[in-house]
């Protein structure tokens, strides 16, 4: 009887094993099921993180979950891993986070509450916790930054360790990007001897989302422009010679593509270790969706010409294959 059973069970679970062998080529876009938007990519030991935002009306917005995967195609849920529970200042809008690895520790900056004037209380937070998938928990009991500088709202903040160490704070809404230096226990920012701790280093076209990285001894700034809802979100680009710049925009690398999502945008980038292989993690609005929040999560291939420059990137509805971290 057991034979026989078997037997009737066995092209069943021999179809299914090949469904799921021929699903799991690619990543498939967008990597997880959900509305996430903001993405932020890193990589911790032999795993490949994403924390997105929690794409919902703003009362809803106040927790964060996390994607984790070895190879870019099979993706782990962790389920809620900072929450307002745990930030009590903070009560709307948690967006956009970034996260770095410090001293055995992982910090996750966030921003908080959408501040509109000084008056309100809110944004850019830190949490810390023991592992990349938490739980976080407040680690300041206030806002890190929670002034309008320069008429940069405080969000969308991106943490970027230089050559020699010193990690730096970028970021800004309403079209304005700043940068500071960040103590070293994240505990604040650093005054520079004119007794200011930001600096404005806005590009031409800036709006939000900023990014940076090294490739070659170049410094690479990347942002988002246009507006988050509307279909001329995009992501551009400029290149320096160090963190101080200057950045003179060189045009834009990810747009909308009207055959495959609308709104692509507000992005991080992963670098391969050991390797001069690049992807762009960012957010897009399916074709079907008009509403704004309803934005998926999304990777594609980074590439660039013999000069260093970021080619166009085409965003896929396959994704990006397997790449396993060694």
């Amino acid at each position: 009887m057991k034979k026989v059973l078997f037997l009737l069970l066995s092209p069943a679970l021999l179809l299914q094993a090949a469904h799921a062998q021929k699903a799991k080529k690619t990543s498939g876009n967008p990597i997880a099921k959900g509305w996430y938007a903001d993405p932020e990519a890193t990589i911790f030991g032999k795993q490949y993180w994403v924390y997105p935002t929690y794409s919902d009306k703003y009362e809803k917005q106040v927790h964060f979950d996390a994607f984790s995967s070895p190879d870019l195609v099979n993706w782990t849920k962790h389920d809620n891993v900072l929450d307002s529970s745990n930030v009590k200042w903070a009560n709307r809008a948690m967006w956009a986070p970034a996260i770095v690895q410090k001293g055995g520790k992982y910090y996750f900056f966030f921003g908080a509450n959408d501040i509109q004037r000084d008056r309100e209380y809110g944004g850019i937070g830190v949490a810390v916790a023991d592992k990349p998938e938490g739980p976080f928990k407040d680690y300041l009991g206030k806002p890190l930054i929670s002034k309008i500088v320069n008429g940069a709202q405080p969000i969308d903040q991106f943490v970027f360790k230089d050559t020699d160490g010193q990690y730096y704070i970028i970021y800004g809404g309403w079209g304005h990007c700043n940068i500071a230096k960040l103590k070293n226990d994240f505990t604040d920012v650093v005054l520079a001897d004119n007794g200011q701790a930001f600096k404005e280093i806005t590009p031409k076209g800036y709006v939000e989302g900023p990014v940076m990285f090294i490739r070659k001894g170049k410094y690479y700034f990347m942002w988002s422009e246009g507006g988050w809802t509307g279909p001329d979100y995009r992501v551009a680009y400029a290149v320096g010679k160090s963190i101080n710049g200057p950045f003179k925009k060189v045009g834009v690398v990810l747009k909308q593509d009207a055959a495959i999502a609308t709104g692509a945008g507000h992005h991080s980038v992963i670098k391969v270790p050991g390797k001069d292989e690049w992807y762009i993690v960012y957010h897009r609005r399916p074709l079907t969706e008009t509403d704004g929040n309803h934005r998926v999560t999304c990777i594609d291939k980074m590439t660039f010409d013999k000069n260093g420059l970021i080619n166009p990137v085409k965003i896929t509805n396959e994704g990006v294959t397997a790449n396993k971290l060694k």
